[in-house]
């Protein structure tokens, strides 16, 4: 088991007045044996907290906290988790990374379907690695919300797509979440000829009875790789498809508003540009509760950014690019167009990559390698610099999937690139040149 190892420890907390310092190994915290920082921040939720330390001279310490500041005590860990993950049981007919190609770095195959990452990081878990006691831990904890993989709430069919035996009795999960009153979040992966049509009405449904603890579900179309030898056979989705799936989706998001006050279930972005069909205005999106899963992340960019440029007053003389997948090349074009249009002395090139390294099936920019770009654009006149959405890099790195890194890029293209977060304000700010960071 990995130990609850102190990374750091922050200047003037409750931590370094008591002598902890980086390299001490926490033991027990108020008798508990932490597990994760979860666990240590909930058992240090006390008026007094009895911390036994493994010192990095091997010694052994007890340290008394009276009313400290707080439940953290100014401590970071080396890991959020005192333990690995948990490692997916699941073999899903759709899952992406049984669709990468080989010799990619090691860490992209891991598959985690841990409920404590759900609550740290958003994760999406399919609850078919989750014991009853570690279910009644996260209600125990308050831990939410939850994100849920979901998929199909048909037990057989459920089954059937994750290849798990378990993946149907899985689903009680979700009623013991309801009943303790935790909120949740699902999604659906939609696979043609699977859990679409009649099933996909039975889902919706069926997840609908659990409002408002589950507050909202997006429907997200599957994603297909060139990758795929030896895995079942499946379509992907059309533009006649999409409009099918677009239209059941604003039909029951009328039903649901009327019944139960919300839309509850949201298409991803991709299908309206599946379907060739205007993104919904931001009332639509309620908040935008999945927005990190591509549910009115093209809209709120393109309000953000019309917001921004309305705002801004000052002439702007720049030649500058914007790079990106083909799903957000139209948007992004719109995007340039108008702020060209403003500032006549500003020009902005906007570049759609192929995806030759998953295939051309896959077109949105968060799986755009590092190698694609360069092949695509070597020679090119970029402009003064180039941006790039943050969402094609390895969360808080500048490395590509496929190891590039945004250095090495800016080197092979000669001209600066620089990462942009995906909302319309830091796009326009980067675009006019300051924040470049």
């Amino acid at each position: 088991m990995k130990k609850a190892v102190v990374h750091r420890v922050f200047p003037d907390s409750d931590a370094e007045a008591a002598g902890i310092s980086a390299g001490d190994i926490i033991l027990e915290i108020n008798g508990h044996v932490p597990e994760d920082e979860l666990d240590f921040r909930f058992y240090g939720c006390e008026d007094t907290v009895l911390l036994t330390v493994l010192k990095k001279d091997g010694t052994e310490e007890c340290i008394e906290f009276i009313e400290p500041e707080s439940p953290d005590l100014g401590i970071q860990f080396e890991s959020a988790l005192f333990g690995n993950a948990k490692r997916c049981s699941n073999n899903c007919i759709f899952c992406f990374i049984d669709q990468l190609p080989k010799g990619m770095r090691e860490t992209l195959y891991f598959k985690d379907d841990d409920a404590r990452l759900s609550f740290l990081t958003g994760n999406y878990i399919t609850l078919t690695n989750v014991r009853d006691e570690e279910i009644e831990k996260v209600v125990k904890m308050r831990l939410e919300p939850i994100n849920i993989s979901v998929h199909a709430t048909n037990p057989d069919l459920r089954i059937k797509m994750l290849k798990n035996r378990f993946a149907g009795d899985a689903l009680r999960h979700i009623e013991t979440i309801y009943d303790g009153g935790l909120h949740m979040n699902g999604q659906i992966v939609l696979v043609p000829g699977y859990n679409d049509g009649q099933e996909l009405d039975r889902t919706i449904k069926d997840l609908s009875a659990y409002s408002p603890y589950m507050t909202s579900v997006s429907v997200v179309p599957v994603g297909i790789t060139k990758y795929r030898d030896g895995l079942p056979h499946l379509d992907g989705f059309t533009k006649e498809s999409a409009l099918k799936v677009l239209s059941q989706v604003e039909a029951w998001q009328e039903k649901l508003k009327k019944e139960i006050g919300t839309r509850f279930i949201y298409a991803a972005d991709e299908f309206y540009l599946l379907a060739e069909k205007e993104i919904p205005s931001a009332e639509n999106y309620e908040g935008y509760a999945q927005i990190e899963n591509g549910v009115g992340l093209l809209r709120s960019l393109e309000d953000e950014f019309m917001e921004a440029l309305e705002m801004y007053p000052k002439a702007i003389e720049r030649h500058v690019s914007i790079i990106t997948g083909k799903a957000a090349f139209p948007l992004l074009q719109k995007l340039a167009a108008r702020s060209m249009e403003k500032f006549p002395t500003l020009s902005i090139d906007v570049h759609a990559i192929r995806n030759d390294f998953f295939g051309e099936k896959i077109t949105v920019a968060g799986l755009i390698t590092g190698g694609d770009i360069a092949a695509q654009l070597q020679g090119k006149d970029l402009g003064e610099a180039a941006f790039i959405p943050s969402a094609m890099l390895r969360s808080g790195t500048d490395v590509f999937l496929d190891d590039m890194t945004v250095p090495q890029l800016s080197e092979k293209l000669g001209t600066p690139i620089f990462s942009t977060a995906c909302d319309g304000f830091d796009l326009w700010d980067k675009l006019r040149g300051i924040s470049e960071i």
